[in-house]
């Protein structure tokens, strides 16, 4: 594995990890972090003489929480009810996945009847009104005679996938002493109907305006799940760590700058820079990935082709500030200082190493200045491209369990 050289190691407490935890994030602005992140504008030129500006951290958290809102009708309150275990997954994919070597290479507790030990959890909350406002969550956690708050840990899955694609990964947590949850990303397993619903999702929020199912409205709904978990008697609210692959990278990275309830941050094959490749003509492995949505900006363009005009106005459409104020180079950065692990293969087309130098670097200077360096660290697999691996799983479960376990 290479780790970028540039960043350093020094060991910093947990207790550093959420200083700034936000009460309830549907009626109340985050409060102000004691840190800013400095960072330079990158020019499409790449000039070295870039103007050096300041981001305010709860700023920026409040500019993404009003476009979050910008696009639902009005608040709901956040409701809990009983659902069935999922008897048939759903996945919008053809042949359907079955088993995934690198989820089942994660470390687990050697319990031999551990099936019979875990406690299972299907339920719903509501976090906004209409169909896809019902979120569907599956917690997985030991049996416990003599239970006190435990940490616990999101997982979120990937294109095309569902919350049950990642139960391997929920038992090997749940029998190391977490509480494993998945959901349902958006038009995605329940929240899914037919072969092409996420795909159906994304070009009506290209016509219409009205959603954001790239990355944002499940940001939304990660938000309203930190409500819910650290609600809980069962969750130590200070110990709630956020994950995923691909797609789910790009959940965590979002909830994670959104919401500092999320103490430790392990993005899996997620993490790029929008604007860098639309500047840099590297946009096309993240576009091949939901193409269709591309095609039809295309038509309705006028264009001969895909180009980057097509990408820039599609971001700005399904997510706005995507590719520009909520980009890589600064989110990241203000995840600082509770613990970042980024995971990427070094040959990714779709998250081009490249493309993280800027947010990368930004975010190694945030860690430094909030005297804790040793939280950030990026590992970029070589020869490895848009894929999770049984490495990736395994430093992801160890970087978790150092700063959640007490």
């Amino acid at each position: 594995m290479t780790i970028i050289p540039h960043i350093s190691h020094v060991q910093v407490p947990i207790t550093r990890t959420c200083a700034h935890p936000i009460p309830n994030f549907r009626t109340t602005p985050p409060k102000p972090t004691a840190y800013k992140c400095r960072f330079q504008t990158r020019h499409s030129d790449h000039r070295q003489d870039r103007k050096m500006e300041a981001v305010d951290a709860a700023d920026l958290r409040s500019q993404f929480l009003q476009v979050l809102r910008s696009r639902r009708s009005s608040d709901v309150p956040l409701s809990v009810k009983p659902a069935k275990p999922v008897a048939e997954p759903f996945y919008q994919e053809i042949p359907r996945p079955s088993f995934s070597k690198a989820m089942e290479s994660c470390p687990r507790a050697n319990i031999t009847n551990l099936k019979d030990l875990l406690h299972e959890e299907n339920l719903y909350l509501t976090t906004e009104a209409g169909e896809q406002g019902r979120l569907p969550v599956l917690i997985l956690s030991l049996k416990e005679n003599n239970p006190g708050k435990r940490p616990a840990v999101v997982f979120l899955h990937s294109t095309n996938k569902c919350k049950e694609w990642l139960r391997p990964l929920l038992e090997a947590y749940a029998s190391r002493g977490y509480i494993a949850i998945a959901i349902d990303s958006r038009y995605h397993g329940e929240r899914a109907s037919n072969l092409t619903t996420y795909r159906d999702a994304l070009i009506s929020s290209w016509k219409k305006g009205d959603t954001m199912p790239f990355i944002f409205d499940t940001a939304w709904d990660l938000i309203k799940l930190a409500d819910y978990l650290t609600q809980r008697e069962d969750i130590d609210s200070d110990r709630i760590g956020i994950t995923g692959e691909s797609l789910g990278g790009m959940h965590a990275w979002f909830a994670a700058f959104a919401d500092t309830r999320y103490s430790v941050v392990v993005p899996i094959i997620g993490v790029q820079g929008f604007r860098w490749a639309i500047d840099n003509d590297k946009w096309q492995g993240r576009v091949d990935s939901i193409k269709a949505v591309f095609e039809e900006a295309q038509i309705e363009l006028g264009k001969r082709a895909i180009d980057k005009e097509v990408v820039e106005k599609v971001w700005d459409r399904i997510a706005p500030g995507l590719a520009s104020s909520f980009d890589s180079p600064y989110t990241v950065p203000i995840i600082s200082p509770r613990p970042l692990l980024i995971l990427n293969g070094a040959e990714d087309p779709r998250c081009p190493l490249a493309g993280l130098d800027a947010p990368v670097s930004r975010a190694s200077k945030a860690y430094e200045e909030a005297n804790c360096p040793d939280n950030f660290k990026l590992i970029a697999e070589p020869g490895i491209g848009h894929q999770m691996t049984s490495s990736m799983v395994k430093e992801a479960s160890h970087w978790i369990d150092r700063f959640l376990k007490k």
